[in-house]
C-alpha cells in the first residue's frame, strides 16, 4: 500500500493494482504424469518411496538445482531495493536476497540470473515459468495470494513524513500534527494521496506532484515542510545524505514485502522459506544484518540463544 520511488503503489486486488498504476500465484504433475503415477499406484508397481521420489523430482528445487542457475524476477530502478549502481552492477536489498539464495543452491552466490521487469509482470512471469522465484519488493494482498504463493515476509513496509534536518520549520511529527492546517505536505499524485496523508495528519495542506523527484526538490525548497515516502526510500535518502534529511518519527499504514513463487510446489517453498528464516534468525543471520544495514541503516539485534524467540 506504500508509494514507490517508480511512481507505483500497491492495492487490496490485483485489479486495484493495475488500476492504481499511476503511482506504482500447478499441479506438481503434469497431466500425462499424473495419470501414468496413478495408473502405476493402482497396479502396484509404485511403491510410497517411488512415489514420493517421483513427487519430489517434480520441484522446482530440483529443477533449479539440475539447471545450475536460479531465475529471478526482479526490477532496476527502485533503491534501495533493485538498482544499479555507479558502475552499472544490479544491488539493493532483493539482489541480496536472490544472491543467497543462489549461494544456498549452489555455494556461489553469482549463479543467479536476473530477468529485469516491471511491478505488473511479476505474477505474470511466475505463472509462465519465466523466472524461478520473483523477489521484487511484493506487498502481500489476500488478492495476489490467490495467484501465488508468498514466502515468509523480510520487511514491514510503511509510510512516513521525510523532512529537512536543518532550517524547516518544524522538527518532529508532533510538531506537525500541532500545527494543524499549517502543514503543508507533499507526496506522489495519485487518487489516494489526500487520504492517506490525512490519516496522520488531518488538517494539513497537500500539494500533489508529478513525479516523486519534483516532491523532493520542493521539499528542499521549502515550498512543502515535509513529503510523504515509503519508510524503506526515505531510511534509503537519509543514508546517502547524511545530515539533510531526517524521519519525523511516526510511520502508518504497514505493508509487509515477501517474495513470490508459483503455487503448487510445497517443496520449493518451504526450501526459500527455510533459507530466509535461517538468514533472519540463524546461520546466515550476519549477512542478512550487514543488508539491512546498508540499505536501510537498521541495526538488527542479535537473535537470542536458547528457545527459539519466534515461537516464544
Amino acid at each position: 500500500m506504500g508509494i514507490h520511488d517508480d511512481g507505483t503503489l500497491d492495492g487490496a486486488t490485483p485489479q486495484k493494482d493495475e488500476a492504481a498504476l499511476t503511482l506504482e500465484r500447478r499441479s506438481l504433475f503434469g497431466l500425462g504424469l499424473a495419470s501414468a503415477a496413478i495408473g502405476a499406484a493402482a497396479t502396484g508397481l509404485l511403491t510410497p518411496a517411488s512415489a514420493q521420489a517421483q513427487t519430489a523430482a517434480k520441484s522446482k528445487l530440483h529443477i533449479v538445482k539440475e539447471r545450475g542457475k536460479l531465475i529471478v524476477g526482479t526490477g532496476s530502478t527502485n533503491p534501495p531495493w533493485h538498482f544499479q549502481d555507479a558502475s552499472g552492477k544490479l544491488v539493493g536489498m532483493d539482489i541480496d536476497l536472490a544472491r543467497l539464495l543462489a549461494k544456498g543452491l549452489f555455494d556461489d552466490y553469482e549463479k543467479v540470473e536476473f530477468v529485469l521487469q516491471g511491478s505488473d509482470a511479476r505474477i505474470p512471469s511466475l505463472v509462465t515459468d519465466k523466472v524461478d522465484i520473483v523477489v521484487q519488493w511484493m506487498t502481500v494482498t489476500p488478492g495476489r495470494a490467490q495467484q501465488v504463493e508468498f514466502t515468509v515476509p523480510y520487511y514491514r513496509e510503511g509510510v512516513g513524513l521525510l523532512m529537512l534536518a536543518r532550517g524547516g520549520k518544524f522538527k518532529n511529527y508532533e510538531e506537525l500534527k500541532a500545527a494543524g492546517k499549517d502543514v503543508t505536505v507533499g507526496g506522489m499524485q495519485n487518487v489516494f494521496l489526500e487520504e492517506w496523508i490525512r490519516k496522520a495528519l488531518p488538517q494539513a495542506k497537500v500539494d500533489a506532484f508529478d513525479s516523486p523527484d519534483a516532491a523532493m526538490q520542493a521539499l528542499n525548497a521549502r515550498r512543502i515542510d515535509a513529503s510523504m515516502q515509503d519508510q524503506s526510500a526515505m531510511r534509503w535518502l537519509m543514508q546517502q545524505a547524511p545530515g539533510r534529511f531526517v524521519d519525523s518519527g511516526f510511520g502508518w499504514m504497514p505493508n509487509s514485502y515477501a517474495s513470490a513463487v508459483k503455487p503448487g510446489d510445497p517443496i520449493w517453498l518451504n526450501w526459500v522459506n527455510t533459507v530466509y528464516k535461517e538468514a533472519m534468525m540463524g546461520v546466515d543471520f550476519d549477512y542478512f544484518a550487514a543488508s539491512y544495514k546498508k540499505w536501510f541503516g537498521i541495526d538488527l539485534p542479535i537473535p537470542k540463544v536458547g528457545f527459539p524467540q519466534e515461537f516464544a
